[in-house]
């Protein structure tokens, strides 16, 4: 329906423009897609369902006052595009537009004829997109905190696929640097004690369960031949290090595949290490003289401790320029590069592979990262907005009353791998989009399992399933499933849901460009709140044939989109529950 409007407004623009009203550079200015003017559904449904600012914008350059022009533009609108719309002038100028019942009714079979198609579009063709996610540390389990970073990152990729870019998913593995050596230390430890040695365990080793597991299959793999080794060398062993990474890595793999996410691309870090990829990068940001050699400076505004600046002569990055609180080192004190350093060529590495649009999902403890990496990366680009970042807060744990706070197989944290186990995935999924990923979740276990309408996922796929139940009453009664009169659908619950329904690609497409999933979640719990209503108010197959079929046919078309909303969340809509 907002598609229609805006038809209308841009065909009454450009005859306007063709009539000499309006100046023929305003074409590239404000007959763009939505570029000069709004087209939104007004607050009060008493403003009708959709209102345009578009006699606002253009009153000036066109010499108009605001009323006029609106006046101007109603008439220049096609007959045939105004077939039950009517149209009114409001406020200063703006343009009011309702939509009659009639035409409202035809959103029903367009929704059952498009099926899976509805709220799809094209508005992205053309883009080619990377999302990288995830890239948790391959030194653990995932905790929940991943496990929120992971489905926002799916969401938005099915999202941006929704409007028709071109999407790839990746997942950076940080198999380089000290978090890696620890992890060797710590599985030397364990491997040796499964040995039946006395050791000392290292001063930095990861605690939990899973250490000893992998510690138990590389004693199965190699038996003794690493027991000399002592848990402290400053450098383990090649062999026992990739053999931890790849056990890490499919217990990782495991838990995103339970939640049916999958990656094209898992991207080593080694690679930029071993292929010279951190030298190009910097060689690069050299010539536009983004490096300097100097002497670190504390950052702006921030005190701090006297032996956080060492004194020595850095290679520095100059974050400063991009709104940094300090320039950034690249190399460490024995040459090596940073983990910067590092992620500046990953993500040249990114830009270098012909992408329209980069997407970063990082956890909130990286917020402070975001404009040194954009900063470089249009520095190495010239692309000032290439790079999109998405922080998502944590997620607090709670069970009986009280927070979840520890796992014993992870030592320090509860393993996504238990919440999912505990609760499922689809629970995971929609409570972990059910608020802007800016804004913290609290994750009540016990709710998320329950079965009822305090339950925000069983609320909503309750809603799918019962659309799914009329219709196995409908065989066990053995009543007719002829099509119905669509145009006995006048109480205002119908009406009212129809309208709901016509919001689903609007809602779509803005919370893809936006990057925002949550706007899904929340409209599917308003549309699910609609429908019970609606269904608890009548009694469906009751009626006689003509309205039950136009009944059955919304409630077809409700159960479609309630479907196609949770696909896009990667959520399942269960036929019966």
């Amino acid at each position: 329906m907002r598609e229609i409007v805006i038809g209308l407004v841009t065909q009454a623009l450009e005859r306007l423009r063709g009539e000499g009203v309006l100046s023929e550079e305003l074409n590239e200015t404000f007959l763009q897609r939505n570029a000069g003017f709004k087209v939104e559904r007004p607050r009060e449904r008493l403003h009708g369902d959709f209102s345009t600012n578009a006699a606002l914008i253009l009153a000036r350059p066109a010499g108009m006052k605001p009323r006029d022009l609106a006046q101007r533009l109603l008439a220049a609108m096609p007959v045939e595009g105004l077939h039950g719309v009517r149209c009114e002038i409001a406020g200063p100028g703006f343009i009011n537009f309702h939509i009659a019942p009639e035409r409202l009714r035809e959103l029903i079979p367009e929704i059952l004829t498009r099926g899976r198609a509805y709220g799809r579009s094209k508005r992205g063709a053309g883009e080619r997109v990377l999302v990288e996610f995830v890239s948790a540390n391959p030194t653990g389990p995932m905790h929940v905190g991943h496990g929120r970073g992971a489905v926002t990152g799916d969401a938005i990729a099915r999202l941006l696929e929704a409007i028709g870019c071109q999407v790839e998913r990746e997942y950076y593995i940080n198999d380089a640097g000290a978090q890696i050596d620890v992890l060797g230390r710590s599985v030397l430890y364990r491997y040796q004690e499964c040995l039946g040695r006395a050791v000392t365990p290292p001063a930095d080793h990861y605690p939990g369960e899973y250490v000893i597991d992998i510690a138990r299959d590389l004693v199965a793999r190699d038996g003794d031949r690493w027991v000399e080794v002592p848990v402290d060398v400053v450098r383990p062993p090649v062999e026992v290090i990739d053999f931890a990474i790849a056990w890490v890595m499919r217990e990782i793999k495991t838990d995103l595949e339970s939640m049916d996410i999958h990656f094209d691309t898992w991207f080593s870090e080694r690679t930029l290490h071993a292929g010279g990829g951190i030298q190009r990068a910097l060689d690069h940001l050299a010539v536009n003289d983004w490096l300097y050699e100097g002497v670190l400076e504390p950052p702006k505004g921030r005190e701090v401790a006297p032996e956080e600046m060492d004194g020595r002569v850095h290679l520095l990055f100059r974050a400063t320029r991009a709104g940094d609180d300090s320039d950034r080192p690249l190399l460490k004190s024995d040459g090596s590069p940073t983990y910067f350093a590092a992620d500046i060529a990953y993500h040249y590495h990114k830009a270098q592979r012909g992408y329209t649009r980069l997407i970063d999902v990082w956890g909130a403890d990286h917020g402070g990262y975001v404009k040194r990496v954009q900063a470089a990366i249009e520095a190495m680009t010239g692309q000032k907005d290439l790079l999109d970042v998405v922080l998502t807060q944590m997620v607090n744990l709670t069970q009986g009353g009280r927070q979840v706070r520890m796992s014993k197989r992870a030592g320090t944290f509860v393993t996504l791998r238990e919440v999912i186990d505990e609760t499922g995935s689809d629970a995971v999924r929609f409570w972990f989009l059910g608020r802007s990923s800016g804004a913290g979740v609290d994750f009540d276990l016990d709710l998320a399992k329950s079965k009822s309408n305090d339950n925000p996922v069983y609320y909503v796929q309750y809603a799918h399933a019962r659309v799914h139940a009329v219709q196995v009453k409908l065989k066990e009664r053995a009543l007719s499933d002829e099509p119905g009169d669509l145009d006995r659908l006048t109480a205002p619950e119908e009406l009212n849901l129809i309208r709901m329904l016509g919001q689903f690609p609007e809602v779509i497409e803005g919370a893809a460009l936006s990057l925002e999933p949550h706007r899904v979640t929340y409209y599917l719990s308003e549309l699910a709140a609609i429908f019970h209503g609606y269904y608890n108010q009548y009694r469906i197959l009751d009626e006689d044939p003509a309205l039950r079929g136009a009944r059955l046919a919304l409630l077809r078309a409700t159960g479609q989109v309630i479907a196609n909303g949770l696909n896009v969340l990667g959520v399942n809509a269960p036929e019966s529950m």
